[in-house]
């Protein structure tokens, strides 16, 4: 039967091809054409909603993959965009405290490296912990600095870890020196109310004080005894030199050059040089 009809196709297809136009079979097959064209124009009319609804169904379907995709990659570059966000802050903290190293009087100390672990959850940024100890030749009052700045002092210590109490907490006092024309001296206190702001007191009532001008630690050597933090350091900066406060009150308000909210790493300032002993002062 498969023969006969493949035989059959074989003759039909020879004589439509040998014939002209006009023969039967072409009217055949322009009759047939004319029946089943309604037919198959009414079906793909019919059939359209349909293959709109699967092509919605299929571009929906990838638009979902791709969105999918995008937010992949979106996250996994939100990730390293951060860590080179981080790896930035860290590298200008280190060049600041670089440049610390090689401009300050701490020759006679050895920096130690040590990453803050922990911050103060209070709005005061009183303190912070670190991660070096006893073990690591800390000990307490110890100066601490950091992002190119005086940050504070030892307060605790133990083997591993070690708790930074901040220039901004209400303990905090040291004697410092405004780098004017005279150099201007007095003691720099945390300013009440305010976790942000210095105040330089003591100062002469007639001192020539201008906002912008650097406040460094003063420091000070008497035959063995040595200050508890070596001179000129960074502290901050003069940010209000009001007259009347200075003539009145002797005090002018200085920000602190360190990010204290900041803080990734320090550098705590431990074993000053052999026939030296700090004195336990400001």
């Amino acid at each position: 039967m498969l023969a006969l009809l493949v035989g059959v196709s074989l003759i039909l297809l020879t004589a439509y091809f040998g014939e002209s136009p006009s023969s039967p079979l072409h009217g055949v097959q322009r009759g047939i054409v004319q029946v089943l064209s309604p037919i198959q124009e009414g079906a793909s009319k019919a059939l359209a909603p349909a293959r709109d609804v699967a092509g919605w169904f299929s571009s929906t379907f990838h638009a979902k993959s791709q969105r999918d995709q995008l937010r992949k990659e979106v996250a996994a570059l939100r990730a390293k965009n951060a860590t080179l966000q981080q790896a930035l802050i860290q590298n200008a903290q280190l060049s600041r405290q670089v440049k610390l190293d090689n401009s300050a009087g701490i020759d006679s100390y050895r920096p130690l490296a040590a990453h803050v672990i922990s911050r103060d959850p209070t709005l005061w940024y009183a303190t912070i912990e670190v991660d070096k100890g006893t073990i690591d030749g800390v000990h307490k009052d110890d100066p601490v600095v950091g992002d190119g700045a005086l940050v504070g002092k030892v307060s605790t210590v133990a083997p591993n870890v070690s708790v930074v109490t901040l220039v901004t907490d209400h303990s905090f006092a040291v004697s410092a020196v405004v780098q004017n024309r005279v150099g201007d001296s007095g003691v720099l206190v945390p300013a009440v109310g305010n976790p942000n702001q210095l105040l330089l007191q003591y100062l002469p009532p007639h001192a020539q004080i201008s906002s912008g001008q650097l406040v460094v630690t003063a420091g000070f050597r008497s035959g063995p005894l040595e200050s508890l933090y070596p001179s000129g350091i960074p502290i901050g900066q003069v940010s209000d030199a009001n007259q009347n406060d200075l003539i009145n009150n002797r005090e002018v308000k200085v920000s602190p050059s360190a990010d204290l909210r900041h803080l990734d790493f320090v550098q705590i300032l431990t074993q000053p040089a052999a026939g030296t002993r700090r004195a336990q002062a400001p």
